[in-house]
């Protein structure tokens, strides 16, 4: 498969000056965590803006505050202070009940380890998020079956996670993401420990999805892997700032 590297769109400048809709907004987003008497900042004052149709990379090494900022992005975790919102609401207002539905409906998740269920097959794995969204059997299988071909899986939907190659069960996991139409693609380290032709085409598979539309926000370590996004953020220390490729 082929790639198409981003560069000639690395860092245009506030994206909401070509008219995008702003779709997430943080502003003096701060994270603590008490051990004892002891407290230790993760995040110290983030502000970040992504707008609809934007293909971001979150930059940073290990320990240094991403996976914390995922978690908040993805309504996982709280900040201990400043303000969120996601497609207009202020996510601290919302209740419990409606963050699940966030989390199961507006933001698909594509993890490291996939997270796919051992006991189902690829077909049941992607059907599982439309569950909660009270779609019915007939509804789910083809929209399950519509996603997999999408991600070029169709000769595989009723293999088992331990039939499939490690690159196969993460074009499961982002079918999976896929399926409910989220309003974020948040990926954590997509390619992980994949090997090199691997982690290209779940990278190329990103780059399509954007083409179409979606947006992506993507936490990595990996400056190559951070290439492929149109916008890169670097953070360090829990601080935040933007970052090309020509610097990182």
């Amino acid at each position: 498969m082929s790639i198409k590297h981003n560069s000639n769109t690395q860092n245009q400048g506030d994206p909401s000056t070509n008219g995008q809709k702003k779709i997430l907004s943080m502003r003096g987003i701060f994270k603590e965590y008490k051990m004892g008497d002891e407290t230790s900042v993760v995040l110290k004052g983030v502000d970040l803006d992504v707008y609809e149709g934007e293909f971001l990379a979150i930059l940073g090494p290990s320990g240094s505050g991403k996976s914390t900022l995922m978690n908040i992005i993805g309504c996982l975790d709280t900040p201990t202070s400043g303000e969120y919102y996601l497609s207009g609401k202020h996510i601290a207002n919302q209740s419990e009940k409606e963050l699940a539905r966030i989390r199961s409906q507006e933001i698909g998740f594509i993890f490291q380890s996939f997270h796919l269920l051992q006991r189902h097959s690829a077909l049941e794995n992607v059907e599982l998020p439309l569950i909660y969204a009270n779609k019915s059997k007939k509804q789910r299988t083809e929209l399950a079956e519509k996603m997999l071909c999408r991600v070029g899986l169709e000769d595989k939907m009723y293999h088992y996670p331990n039939q499939m190659s490690g690159g196969q069960q993460q074009r499961v996991a982002i079918a999976r993401a896929i399926v409910t139409n989220p309003t974020i693609l948040l990926a954590d380290e997509p390619t992980g420990a994949r090997d090199q032709k691997t982690g290209a085409q779940v990278m190329e598979i990103f780059n399509e999805l954007n083409a179409e539309g979606r947006t992506i926000i993507m936490i990595t370590h990996d400056v190559n892997i951070a290439r492929h996004a149109k916008r890169i953020v670097r953070i360090l220390d829990g601080y935040l700032s933007e970052g090309g490729v020509e610097d990182a």
